[in-house]
């Protein structure tokens, strides 16, 4: 089976559009993972412990980012949403 040169092509790009979707937020893909490790690995205790203490300056920094860009809010919100609702859903900590 041939395949033309246009349809290689057209798979090339969408391969390499896929790509570059993928890696979009590299240091948001890691702060989201970090994110995503720190709850799942927290006991309900240690985040009811943690949620009136301040923020490091690391997750302060992010925080601002977040804050000053709509775009990469919502992509990483989209990343942890889910897991991290449902551990908090666990402890109590939202209805």
């Amino acid at each position: 089976m041939k395949i033309s040169k246009t349809a290689a092509v057209a798979a090339g790009v969408g391969a390499l559009a896929s790509g570059l979707a993928l890696a979009q937020y590299p240091i948001l893909d890691s702060a989201a993972q970090k994110t995503i490790a720190k709850y799942q690995s927290a006991t309900c205790e240690q985040l009811w412990e943690a949620r009136g203490k301040p923020k490091s300056p690391e997750e302060q920094k992010m925080v601002e980012l977040l804050r000053s860009d709509p775009q990469r809010r919502t992509y990483f919100l989209n990343k942890i949403s889910g897991p991290v609702a449902n551990k908090m859903f666990e402890c109590g900590m939202i209805p």
